[in-house]
């Protein structure tokens, strides 16, 4: 039995068809789930990754989702349905798939240098642009569909369940500050760790890296109070004026500082973050995620990630936003809370799960120091204390391609 993909189209005719949703609820109490037996399958009818759809049904219903590529099993969390994942999909087709100007579902997704996303219709030939503030959007221009089609695995959801093989940590052994040797390690010093091969090589490719001039000394938004005074009275040119694009950005940053209060109690909803991101036209600069990074963290940084990644994956658009939100991190942890550096590895943890920064972008972060957001020797010890994640990443690739071989 197939159906139309565009349900609202009657016509006896249509010929563009997909098999209905079928769903399993499996589990009980808080570990119940809705298996999508056939995700792979309406997938395929549509012409878009299984991973997009997955995603799609967890935004929509606010549910967690994990999915296997390999053996085609695909989870959202919660009872769901077959019917009311048809609804859903509905919306998924008609926002990624049907062409917005002839509604043929013959299209492919483009994303333009602008990273703008686009639908090509292979019928009418016309490119119809696609809602980028969908958190799918987001989702999508991390992870194109190049690199998620046909045989190819999904990096990002093949490490994430994976475990380091012979007798390593999990991911929840970092997230709990565990590090290779089964010693924290919080410092980022070298413990026990470093006896580890792998370890010991992630360190010498870190030195060789830290060996090289580093040229990015591109003003850092630094949002202390002091900072702020400071660099108001430094922007005074010749005339008077002030460098509008900067001051915006400072702006914004007093702006939640002022309404957060001293101990941040009064912090902003991401509701009122965002109006006030658009209000004063500060969303399209890259560097709004360093100053959110710095100005709405405290110390339960690890799950305000969480609390935030909605808000986060909505604004942070491309790979510049997600750079300057870990420079931020940066800024938070090796110039105002020093004594949160051991829990970093935490905290790449939650933005690592909750799809915040792409996991090319927390390796680059995490093997190589730069003077661009802190000085030199805070970067050093605050990359260095990333170790423990990072050398969990390296294992769980290496795993996987072994695999593959």
């Amino acid at each position: 039995m197939s159906i139309n993909i565009c349900r609202d189209n009657h016509d006896p005719f249509y010929r563009y068809k997909m098999p209905p949703i079928q769903a399993k609820v499996e589990g009980r109490g808080n570990g119940i789930k809705t298996a999508v037996l056939n995700l792979s399958d309406v997938a395929r009818a549509l012409n878009r990754p299984p991973q997009y759809l997955l995603k799609y049904f967890g935004f929509e219903l606010g549910a967690q989702t994990s999915g296997n590529v390999e053996t085609e099993r695909y989870l959202v969390n919660g009872v769901h349905e077959p019917a009311k994942l048809q609804d859903v999909l509905d919306g998924f087709i008609n926002k990624f798939v049907l062409c917005g100007s002839c509604k043929n579902p013959e299209t492919e997704i483009i994303i333009t240098k602008n990273d703008d996303l686009v639908r090509d219709c292979k019928a009418c030939g016309k490119r119809t642009p696609m809602e980028l503030r969908h958190k799918l959007s987001s989702f999508i221009l991390k992870n194109p569909p190049n690199t998620l089609a046909g045989s190819k695995k999904n990096k990002k959801s093949a490490t994430a369940s994976a475990n380091v093989r012979g007798g390593g940590v999990s991911i929840s052994d970092i997230a709990q500050g565990k590090s290779q040797g089964g010693d924290e390690d919080g410092e980022g010093n070298a413990g026990d760790d470093d006896d580890d091969a792998l370890a010991r090589e992630i360190n010498a490719a870190a030195s060789e890296l830290e060996q090289i001039e580093v040229k990015d000394d591109e003003w850092a938004v630094d949002m202390s109070e002091e900072a702020i005074r400071a660099r108001a009275k430094e922007l005074q040119v010749a005339n008077g004026a002030v460098d509008t694009e900067l001051t915006k950005l400072e702006e914004y940053g007093e702006w939640i500082i002022n309404e957060a209060g001293e101990d941040k109690s009064n912090l902003p909803s991401d509701v009122e973050l965002y109006k006030k991101a658009v209000e004063l036209d500060v969303l399209s600069d890259p560097k709004i995620a360093c100053v959110l990074a710095q100005c709405i963290f405290t110390e339960d940084i690890v799950n305000e990630i969480s609390e935030h990644s909605a808000f986060f994956t909505k604004v942070f658009v491309n790979a510049d936003y997600e750079k300057n939100f870990l420079g931020g991190i940066e800024r938070f942890l090796g110039l105002e809370h020093k004594e949160l550096i051991p829990t970093l590895p935490k905290i790449l943890v939650q933005i690592y799960n909750e799809d915040v920064v792409s996991e090319e972008e927390i390796m680059r972060f995490g093997t190589k120091s730069s003077k661009k957001f802190v000085p030199k020797d805070v970067s050093k010890k605050v990359r260095r204390a990333a170790k423990p994640f990072i050398t969990w990443l390296e294992n769980a690739e290496s795993d996987e391609e072994s695999d593959e071989e």
